[in-house]
């Protein structure tokens, strides 16, 4: 009786370490891929407890997570000859566990070889201002040329990015002198635009001040408002405007009212013809002076002898 006892223990032991030792724990973030007698079965094995089969089955868990990869600096020549460094990252996951075990090796390893390659491809294709501005263009070529192997082996790309572009210091200062200048091109592209408009301006507001010249008065005054408000100089006020112009109009009708004067008397006054030669009649004789002022007129004086013959 004691014999049979000691065997059913005996019994209960081993059957608890058959079953401990066939017993697995797959995680939530994993799924586990079974080898039975070296052949992988079908599925792979839920998070959870699973039993195998002692001796015969061989697990292997698979992380479905999305793992991050960096990838290491290329170095390239661009399409337009300028040498660069650029580093990118990979973003990817595990979709099938069976073929991720099966297809390839080591999974990992092959993402991150297709990836260099695929970084430096797109480097040749690419040129400099693509690789600097029209990043997600790049992004969606980049991610389908790992895509395409990795899908085969149930993994799925998520995304991929360029980290940094890394430029000669010769090429940095020359594309820095480029942005100054373009910079400079610019501002006076504005200053020009702003003088224009305020041309435009100005010569509106000269029009509405010539048409009522009260308006420069008002200006004048308003303009020695603003400079009297400070109260640390002397105001001069300038002579006025307005005077001036009243001096000028005044002459002007003066000068019109005296030229139109004139005109009556220059049209009524004959013109005097010269007559002909032949026509020309003698002098008349000078009259004789009968007046009290011819009498008191010196009497001519004898010409004195001089000795000549």
């Amino acid at each position: 009786m004691d014999g049979a006892v000691v065997a059913v223990v005996v019994v209960a032991v081993f059957l608890l370490l058959v079953l401990k030792s066939g017993m697995r724990v797959v995680n939530q973030v994993e799924r586990g891929v079974v080898f039975r007698l070296g052949r992988a079965l079908p599925g792979a094995r839920q998070p959870g407890i699973t039993f195998l089969v002692p001796f015969a089955d061989r697990m292997r868990k698979v992380n479905v997570q999305v793992v991050t990869m960096p990838v290491p600096t290329q170095e390239g020549i661009t399409k337009d000859n300028v040498s660069v460094k650029v580093d990118a990252v990979v973003y990817f996951r595990v979709v099938d566990p069976v073929r991720a075990a099966i297809e390839v090796q080591d999974y990992m390893f092959a993402v991150g070889q297709v990836a260099q390659s695929s970084l430096r491809s797109i480097i040749g294709k690419s040129d400099l201002d693509d690789l600097l501005s029209d990043r997600e263009r790049l992004h969606e070529g980049l991610a389908l040329m790992i895509d395409s192997p990795a899908a085969g082996w149930g993994v799925h790309i998520d995304r991929v990015e360029i980290k940094d572009v890394q430029l000669p210091e010769s090429l940095k200062r020359s594309m820095s002198r480029q942005a100054e200048a373009e910079r400079e091109r610019r501002a006076r592209v504005i200053t020009a635009d702003g003088e224009f408009q305020a041309a435009q301006q100005l010569a509106n507001a000269s029009r509405i001040m010539s048409d009522t010249p009260e308006a420069m008065q008002l200006r004048l005054l308003q303009t020695v408002v603003e400079v009297a408000a400070e109260k640390n100089s002397t105001l001069v006020m300038p002579f006025p405007v307005e005077l001036l112009r009243y001096f000028d109009k005044a002459a002007q009708q003066f000068g019109g009212s005296s030229g139109a004067a004139n005109a009556p008397a220059q049209a009524a006054a004959p013109q005097v013809t010269p007559a002909p030669a032949a026509e020309v009649a003698p002098a008349p004789a000078a009259p004789e002076l009968t007046s009290p002022e011819a009498k008191r007129l010196p009497e001519p004086r004898p010409q004195e002898d001089s000795g000549r013959p």
